[in-house]
């Protein structure tokens, strides 16, 4: 793995293209979360972020282009379904599983027949990839498991010495990462809960499935991910579960309002008045503010299921202590 001094932050959009045609590794914004960058051909580039990341070569990666026209060198079909979803979400947080090219190398797609594929909705991002003038791969810019950051400061606290550079784009607007289709003869699938809903998938193309599978042939769907090191409880019951650890310093996550039972300051509220998307937007962030300040536990609050709620909940179960 190549080591630097010390990773740089800046908004240098020509420095970014410069290391990234140079086969180096470089953070990026997008609106959902920092994704850590390489060219999709340079296959040197892409084994290099599972080195980075830890992540395991089995675990495939979402391949970012800057528009629907230069998806030909990436992918071979595009279903009619799956064009339509390109029509209503793109550029945006939906990424589409779709059979690969033959330029697609098999270390992005984990040696699977079908790649991973979004327009991110990020002015930055969609400037370099039309600079660069090739495909960007882009897991998450954080440790393997770990929560995935959604400002330019979690990427250089995480990251610090192990890429050149992090093309500062503001805080994420989503915060966390893209729904996942996928087709099977036409017929779509849900591989990931996202930013997007189903319910808004479906008012598009109709009824969609649950992927059932037990590999994992899209990013995201290991059973343990997006998690802090501190031991985090997905609560249905907020205070009976602060009642249950009371002999433990706890701090809390929840999406409306402060519980009595614990002091403000040791209590985060991701939004008001049951605003889901700011709750989204900040949900990340927090978790990074949680883990830093040497609780015992963090208990989150889970969400109501109906839209995006459902997406929270299943990053939260993700998160928890198993």
């Amino acid at each position: 793995m190549t080591t630097v001094q010390e990773t740089l932050v800046g908004k240098d959009i020509s420095l970014a293209a410069q290391l990234l045609g140079a086969g180096k590794l470089v953070a990026i914004p997008t609106e959902t979360v920092y994704g850590l960058a390489a060219n999709m051909f340079c296959e040197e580039a892409v084994n290099q972020i599972f080195t980075v990341k830890q992540r395991p070569a089995t675990n495939p990666l979402i391949v970012h282009a800057h528009s629907v026209e230069s998806l030909t060198e990436i992918v071979a079909e595009i279903p009619p379904k799956a064009a339509l979803l390109m029509q209503a979400f793109w550029p945006g947080p939906l990424t589409l599983l779709l059979p690969k090219s033959k330029q697609v190398p098999n270390a992005v797609t984990a040696g699977l027949p079908n790649v991973a594929v979004r327009v991110p909705k990020h002015a930055l991002t969609l400037a370099l990839l039309k600079k660069v003038g090739f495909p960007l791969v882009a897991p998450s810019a954080n440790p393997y498991t770990y929560i995935s950051p959604t400002n330019a400061g979690h990427v250089k606290k995480m990251l610090n010495g192990k890429i050149p550079y992090v093309l500062d784009g503001g805080p994420c607007n989503m915060g966390i990462e893209s729904t996942i289709i996928g087709f099977s003869d036409g017929m779509p699938a849900l591989y990931r809960m996202g930013a997007i809903s189903i319910e808004d998938i479906e008012k598009v193309i109709g009824k969609i499935t649950l992927a059932i599978t037990e590999k994992a042939i899209a990013p995201g769907m290991h059973l343990k991910h997006y998690s802090p090191i501190t031991p985090l409880v997905a609560s249905d019951n907020l205070e009976q579960d602060i009642i249950k650890h009371r002999n433990h310093n706890i701090g809390v996550i929840t999406y409306n309002n402060y519980t009595q039972l614990l002091p403000s300051e040791k209590q985060l509220v991701l939004c008001e008045n049951d605003d889901f998307k700011t709750a989204a937007a900040n949900l990340y962030a927090a978790m990074h503010t949680m883990d830093g300040k040497g609780y015992d536990l963090i208990i989150a609050h889970k969400f109501p299921e109906p839209g995006i709620g459902l997406s929270l909940n299943d990053r939260l179960n993700r998160a928890r202590a198993t």
